[in-house]
């Protein structure tokens, strides 16, 4: 029986881990290009995005392990059936409660490692990420700038450029700032060999002081620009966010929403407590799904095993919009569905033998 379960186990892993690899291959491609945007805007700085999407790993794995797992089995054991594998197993004296178990194993593994990811060490990874914004809100204009590259920043009417930036980040070369001025129509656009940092002693405030360049400014269309030729010029830089916004509900540790009587806290908690339940009840739906006919082909059954995977993340989200709103108890909560499906898991597990049974007791009778 053990090389039994060695051999399921390495179907199913290899399965699962190439399906949720390609999985989280397309999700934080998505989720980079965003934050990469963000960069390319002057919102957040290039070093730290690489930070972000590690904090944001684990969020990613406790959603897509669920559905790889899913997706393993029924890759993995229909090519058994294809293959006669199945076939082979069941008639040396293995049963259908001996394959559960053997399911069970991997699946039970793996539902504990969504559940360390799930309570734990994502509420963590988004803590980490909250803190990163944060550091990053507080930073200032000048030191948002990537050299080689226009800029728009968080004044939203100025863009910025500077050929290079020193490693200190307090002087700039060859620099370029455009500034339009919504209330005149007009545009100034500035131009200075280089530029330094300058932090007021009375106030805090923070320059960007010019050196050795010259100013344009007027209406587009018109031809009344004015030219101003400096030897130094200040530029204000906008100050940073004061005050940081709340953090995402996902920061909270598992800790403190046990303790609390917010109910959307407490539906984030039943959320997380569902994640890794998810893993066992879909790993024991796909052992009847995965069972395919060779006939009917290897990726037949795929499509209605997908629908009922669906469904069943799509109730487990209505739930929980529902516990948010308290339109239905917390005893209730999310493990309704997770009833509902595990007795269908079962059903169609043992369903039809209970039928066949039946049906020869009648024929007998």
């Amino acid at each position: 029986m053990f090389i039994i379960l060695r051999y399921l186990s390495k179907q199913l892993l290899i399965s699962m881990i190439a399906v949720a690899g390609i999985l989280l291959l397309i999700f934080m491609s998505g989720r980079f290009i965003k934050y990469l945007a963000d960069a390319a805007a002057g919102q957040l700085s290039a070093d730290v995005l690489f930070a972000i999407m590690g904090y944001r790993l684990p969020g990613f794995l406790e959603l897509i392990l669920p559905l790889g797992m899913f997706i393993g089995i029924l890759l993995a054991y229909g090519r058994m059936y294809l293959e006669s594998e199945m076939t082979v197993l069941f008639a040396c004296g293995m049963t259908k409660w001996q394959l559960i178990k053997l399911t069970m194993a991997t699946a039970g593994l793996v539902s504990l490692l969504v559940g360390f990811m799930s309570l734990y060490l994502s509420p963590w990874g988004m803590q980490q990420v909250e803190q990163i914004f944060v550091d990053q809100s507080k930073m200032t204009e000048f030191e948002m700038l990537v050299p080689g590259r226009f800029q728009s920043l968080r004044s939203g009417e100025r863009v910025t450029y500077t050929e290079a930036l020193s490693d200190d980040k307090r002087e700039m070369q060859n620099v370029f700032i455009a500034e339009r001025d919504e209330a005149q129509g007009s545009i100034a656009v500035l131009a200075a060999q280089r530029g330094t940092q300058l932090v007021d002693d009375k106030t805090g405030s923070r320059f960007i002081v010019l050196h050795q360049g010259a100013r344009y400014e007027g209406r587009p269309g018109e031809l009344n620009y004015r030219v101003i030729d400096y030897q130094s010029y200040g530029v204000k830089i906008a100050e940073p966010a004061k005050e940081a916004k709340r953090g995402k509900a996902e920061a909270i540790p598992t800790k403190e929403l046990w303790s609390s009587d917010d109910p959307k806290e407490r539906a984030l908690l039943q959320w997380r407590i569902s994640i890794p339940l998810l893993v066992p009840v879909v790993a024991l739906l796909a052992i009847p799904l995965s069972r395919v006919n060779p006939r009917q082909g290897r990726f037949f059954h795929l499509l209605p095993a997908m629908l009922i995977y669906i469904l069943y993340l799509g109730l487990l989200i209505a739930s929980r919009k529902s516990l948010e709103k308290e339109r239905i108890p917390e005893w209730i909560g999310m493990w309704w569905v997770h009833l509902v499906f595990l007795i269908t898991a079962l059903g169609l597990m043992f369903g039809p033998d209970w039928m066949q049974k039946r049906r020869v007791q009648r024929a007998q009778a």
